[in-house]
């Protein structure tokens, strides 16, 4: 096989070095001129692909630090709400108490009474507070309408009980602002386990002085009602209205049966009877709105008197445990903050960490990229250089 040599041929492969040598130069160009590594895709497939995906991470962990501020925002607000909610619950119990003195007037008490209603409209103003993007923070995903609102029977919950979960980093997830109905709405009675009351046809004097479980027996959640059958004796009736049990009572002593205790002062009348059994729930604001309607009563009998008594401490009571509601959503919600500075402190080290990485698949080594170019600016020099002397040859010469 004879190789064949042709003028057209040695121009051809000296055109095509040049060319490949200027095609080099402009992309090392355009790298000292970005200051990328990668200016197209095809410079490097594998890198380029791994840094789309590292560009969606960092996107993501953005996406993932607003959600935190956006709650977090929430969070904070509802702190100050629930602060401010818990100043007026300390009121209310100061007002109580001070209306449980027996030296103060009728007068006296509607003055208290007319307080509470004050606090009362600040309660429910409280109730409704909005984040400030005008989304309401306790309405559970229902939040585009005030939770709260006036009804004929008192405050009505138009929320819903569904608390939102945000991904604040990473499968790591924070809980919204409380639903209201688990704030305000659903607190508990009397100890927040049991709760006593007597019944309204009383017609004695005998006050609830105290009540709870009995540390001498085990309690089922059963229900009992005491029914003095004289001055200074009793039955224990179960929830079905049977006796099981009966005794002597002294006031001020202990009346226990099943697991829970009660005892009373004064001296309840024949036929008075006490219930005690499972705590219920109770709205803050029918609370302080049974609070206000005992205050403004004026009893004229003992008995009266009595059933005023009864009512103030079963407030105070109620008034205790909302309180204790109140502390608890407070202490969750700090939770949620701490957990969302956890998951900053997380976005900002798989941040650092992509960053880096991304750098080191784009970012140029300008040393390297200089020395290259320099190399690739004398190659193209000499391929020049080479091409102009070989203008002036032609196979012909050799033939003379």
């Amino acid at each position: 096989m004879t190789d064949r040599i042709s003028t057209g041929m040695m121009y051809g492969q000296s055109l095509s070095g040049m060319l490949v040598r200027q095609k080099q130069l402009n992309t090392l160009q355009q790298q000292l001129a970005t200051g990328q590594k990668l200016v197209t895709a095809k410079d490097d497939p594998v890198a380029a692909g791994t840094a789309v995906g590292l560009d969606r991470t960092l996107a993501e962990l953005e996406r993932f630090g607003k959600n935190a501020n956006t709650v977090a925002n929430r969070l904070g607000l509802q702190e100050n709400v629930l602060a401010q909610a818990g100043d007026y619950m300390i009121r209310v119990n100061e007002l109580a108490i001070q209306a449980n003195n027996s030296s103060l007037s009728d007068q006296d008490r509607q003055a208290i009474a007319a307080e509470l209603r004050s606090i009362y409209d600040g309660m429910l103003s409280v109730a409704n507070s909005t984040d400030g993007s005008g989304r309401y923070l306790f309405g559970g995903s229902a939040d585009d309408a005030a939770p709260f609102s006036r009804t004929s029977g008192g405050v009505a919950y138009h929320g819903d009980q569904t608390q939102r979960r945000v991904e604040v980093a990473p499968e790591t997830f924070v809980k919204d602002a409380t639903p209201g109905s688990e704030i305000f709405m659903r607190v508990r009675t009397g100890d927040g386990t049991i709760d006593a009351s007597a019944r309204a046809t009383n017609t004695g004097t005998g006050v609830i002085a105290g009540y709870g479980r009995d540390t001498g027996g085990a309690w089922n959640g059963e229900s009992y009602r005491i029914v003095f059958t004289g001055a200074a004796s009793y039955d224990v009736l179960d929830g079905g209205g049977a006796t099981v049990g009966s005794g002597a009572w002294t006031a001020g002593q202990d009346i226990a049966h099943g697991g829970v205790r009660i005892a009373i002062e004064g001296q309840p009348a024949t036929g008075d009877a006490f219930d005690l059994g499972p705590a219920g729930t109770r709205d803050v604001f029918a609370t302080l709105q049974n609070l206000i309607g005992t205050l403004e009563s004026s009893p004229a009998t003992p008995a009266a008197q009595a059933a005023r008594q009864n009512a103030l401490q079963a407030a105070m009571r109620d008034v205790a445990r909302a309180s204790e509601q109140m502390i608890d959503a407070r202490a969750a919600g700090g939770a949620q903050l701490a957990a969302i500075d956890d998951a900053g402190a997380v976005r900002e080290a798989n941040d650092v960490t992509v960053q880096g990485t991304l750098s080191e698949l784009r970012d140029l080594d300008y040393a390297e990229a200089i020395t290259r170019f320099q190399l690739e600016s004398t190659a193209l020099q000499t391929a020049q250089t080479v091409f102009t002397r070989m203008q002036g040859l032609s196979l012909f010469n050799l033939l003379r």
